[in-house]
């Protein structure tokens, strides 16, 4: 070999060895490892109400062959994991929050063959499965239950709380959906009462029965077997009850959460329940609700104490109401919990689910004029806080609430049951309607819009629930052509969020916190920072900087321009950016 040749591999050689490591050096800015990284703390969650997704068979009820056929669309959205809401067997008085066989497929879903096909279906796609866990209360059709009420003596009646009639009426317990407001109901086959926070068709298990407890343990085993990546315990908060049964004080219902949530003993629960099922499974879990207080949430899922890993808190979602919100008040809530989980247990973001009206009706502006960009404002907030994010169904293309006339069009035992009570309470009606068509259940649950056909593509049948009139405009088929649409945007934020783990594990600090219409902060990351701002106004508003960082690169926006004037930006309605300002 020619010398010239020589010192031409020999350069070669060291050129690449030098470009190698670089690149190491390079690369490990962005990926040394994170302290408690876990798979479900960078996953962007897509909760779908099932009979709400799509009808396959024609019975104007979604199912899973219906999602089954749009697995490539949730594909395309950039989520990791999709969150069932209950598919068990039910009479469906709540609407799948009744369980009847926790084993069970509720027939107008399909069979367990439909469901183990889903679930391989998603996990081909790489995407996760989290269940619905309903074990506060079943369904009063349980078999349990059943026999239960059978017997005083019979071997399941300690699966329930009862209380036998001979001893007068039981202390009062508010219940939340029961159109009288009392949570003991009379039984008269065993002159008993039993003890139902929701509605009279859920009665409340008893937890502090072992049994009842390794019943529960078994069948989350069983599903987990199957493969399923994670369980959301609903309303497990209450499921401890001090079963001497005292009285409480006059008025407590106005504030149940203080004698219902994290009673003695549900600590032992949880932490019985990881033993047996979570640390057996690379699973995901999750209670509704954390707690009463900051020390209740850290108490279910900091590192050390082997029970949930995330809290799941309702502080948020609960700040909108009929009569309007502050732009402070959702500041403090949202930046006093991210500084309390800054160093120990995570946080779920979310602004909707089932049990809230739509999400751009409550937040944003639902109006011709300004839906499209609220929307994607919304989205970019949950896809830019620390926790793990949560997204409803049909938010990605800014579904909003349906107009309802009267308490005859609405299905949800919540808002029939609580327009009975008002009624016999001597309530303005008129007023309680308004609130109602504000916030029941029953917006956030209307059929998923897919095109502009007839009931919006969900199914060929008149759906289980009216389909929003303004499918005609806000639907997939349409939005997805469009480059400019909430939905398209949703999948630029997904993407932004994957391709960036500093809007995952980066610190969150609020800034110019007394601003009246911007929110204001930064997501930080070793030595990268973002800063997201979002005018929740539907007016203009200025913002002015003295670090530069006006003229940062623009990541992320809701609008095709950003307006800058030396160190200040003017930002338009319900605009939403994110800048690069490393």
């Amino acid at each position: 070999m020619k010398r010239s040749s020589i010192r031409l591999v020999i350069c070669l050689f060291i050129f690449l060895v030098v470009s190698n490591s670089c690149k190491q050096n390079n690369d490990s800015k962005t990926t040394d490892p994170i302290p408690n990284a876990a798979w479900w703390k960078e996953a962007i969650v897509y909760q779908i109400y099932p009979r709400s997704f799509k009808d396959s068979d024609g019975d104007g009820v979604g199912d899973f062959k219906g999602i089954i056929e749009k697995l490539d669309y949730i594909k395309s959205l950039g989520v990791t994991a999709v969150w069932l809401n209950p598919i068990y067997s039910s009479p469906n008085a709540d609407n799948g929050y009744d369980v009847s066989n926790y084993r069970g497929i509720m027939d107008e879903f399909g069979t367990m063959e439909d469901f183990d096909a889903l679930l391989a279906g998603l996990h081909e796609r790489d995407i996760k499965l989290v269940m619905d866990i309903v074990v506060n209360h079943s369904s009063d059709q349980h078999e349990w239950f059943k026999q239960s009420r059978s017997s005083r003596d019979n071997p399941y009646r300690d699966y329930y709380h009862w209380w036998p009639a001979e001893k007068g009426d039981p202390p009062y317990r508010y219940s939340l959906f029961d159109a009288k407001g009392d949570a003991w109901q009379y039984d008269s086959l065993t002159n008993a009462y039993y003890l139902h926070y929701f509605a009279k068709q859920q009665p409340d298990l008893n937890w502090s029965n072992p049994k009842v407890r390794q019943e529960v343990y078994d069948f989350m085993k069983f599903w987990a077997d199957k493969g399923v990546d994670g369980f959301r315990l609903d309303a497990f908060q209450f499921a401890a009850k001090d079963t001497t049964y005292p009285k409480f004080p006059d008025g407590f219902e106005k504030d149940f959460i203080q004698y219902y949530a994290m009673q003695d003993g549900l600590h032992d629960y949880l932490k019985e329940m990881n033993l047996e099922v979570f640390s057996k499974y690379d699973v995901m879990s999750v209670a509704e609700g954390a707690g009463r207080n900051f020390d209740d949430a850290h108490q279910l899922v900091d590192r050390d104490r082997n029970e949930l890993n995330m809290a799941y808190a309702f502080e948020g979602v609960d700040i909108p109401k009929y009569e309007g919100y502050e732009l402070a008040t959702m500041k403090d809530v949202f930046s006093n919990w991210d500084k309390e989980f800054a160093e120990d247990g995570w946080l779920s973001i979310f602004l909707a689910n089932h049990d809230q009206a739509r999400m751009v009706s409550r937040w944003g502006n639902d109006s011709e004029v300004f839906r499209s960009a609220s929307a994607k404002l919304l989205n970019t907030f949950i896809m830019s806080m620390r926790g793990t994010p949560y997204c409803y169904y049909g938010d990605e293309l800014g579904m909003t609430n349906i107009d309802f006339d009267t308490i005859t069009q609405y299905q949800d035992i919540a808002a029939i049951n609580g327009y009975q009570k008002a009624l016999s309470e001597g309530e303005d009606m008129d007023l309680f309607m308004k609130k109602l068509n504000f916030g029941s259940r029953d917006n956030g649950r209307t059929p998923m819009q897919w095109d502009n056909s007839e009931n919006a593509g969900f199914s060929v049948a008149t759906p289980w629930l009216p389909t929003n009139p303004n499918y005609v405009d806000i639907n997939v088929k349409k939005e997805n052509s469009d480059p400019g649409s909430v939905l398209n945007h949703f999948r630029e934020l997904t993407k932004l969020r994957k391709e960036n783990l500093v809007l995952v594990y980066g610190s969150y600090e609020l800034y110019a916190a007394e601003h009246p219409t911007i929110y204001a902060y930064t997501r930080t990351l070793g030595d990268q920072t973002l800063l997201m701002l979002l005018n929740f106004s539907k007016e203009s508003a200025d913002i002015t900087f003295d670090k530069g960082w006006a003229k940062s690169p623009i990541l992320i926006n809701n609008y095709n321009d950003l307006q800058i004037f030396n160190d200040s930006i003017k930002m338009k309605p319900f605009q939403a950016v994110i800048l690069n300002i490393n």
